[in-house]
């Protein structure tokens, strides 16, 4: 008598936030933004997410968000901004925000790339902060190409605006079941999200 290992239905695709019919960010875990935008990425995910934002960032940093500059994607008053004066409190902080699963988007403002085993823990974080419901996201920024290591997703956004359009050039450059791939993205209202056009390999970011 045959036995079926492998059940006939397809697997329930993991519940995220979706950017973009081709982008989506899973919750639950931790994701990676770089390049020059990165912010601009993360202001994007803001104005699709729901509730308040929690925003990390070192004290000793002097660059701190412009609400003008926020006004097109999000609002500013769902921002609550910590600033911890010691560098192992930011990560610690990260984790914490993420295990509580109070605050469903957490984004993390680093000077550089963490190792792979505070990503590791914040993974684990994120997944015990949706053991009671809907599970929180983890946004690291990054500086450069980024290089987190252990993050579910990375993407590279850097400016590419010509005259009042605003646009961008984003890329996602790590992905678990995903190829790498870029698109050409437009914002033509605010708060409206990113228009994206998946650009030619000969016009993408290497």
């Amino acid at each position: 008598m045959s036995t079926h290992l492998l059940g006939r239905k397809p697997a329930r695709e993991a519940p995220g936030i979706n950017l973009d019919p081709q982008v989506a960010l899973q919750l639950g875990r931790v994701h990676e933004a770089c390049g020059p935008a990165r912010r601009s990425f993360a202001m994007w995910l803001a104005g699709q997410a729901q509730g308040p934002v929690l925003w990390i960032s070192p004290a000793w940093e002097p660059g701190q968000l412009n609400p003008d500059g926020m006004m097109p994607f999000a609002d500013p008053a769902r921002f609550i901004f910590v600033h911890p004066t010691r560098a192992e409190d930011v990560l610690w902080c990260l984790e914490e925000a993420l295990r509580s699963g109070a605050i469903p988007l957490v984004i993390g403002d680093l000077p550089g790339a963490p190792g792979l085993t505070p990503v590791r823990r914040m993974h684990l974080a994120a997944e015990q902060g949706g053991a009671m419901g809907r599970a929180p996201l983890g946004l690291l920024l990054t500086p450069g190409d980024g290089g987190a290591q252990g993050v579910e997703t990375r993407w590279h956004m850097a400016a590419d605006h010509a005259g009042e359009v605003r646009s961008w050039t984003l890329t996602r450059s790590r992905a678990r079941a995903l190829p790498p791939v870029s698109w050409h993205a437009t914002q033509t209202k605010p708060r409206a999200g990113l228009n994206l056009r998946q650009m030619k390999t000969e016009d993408a970011r290497v």
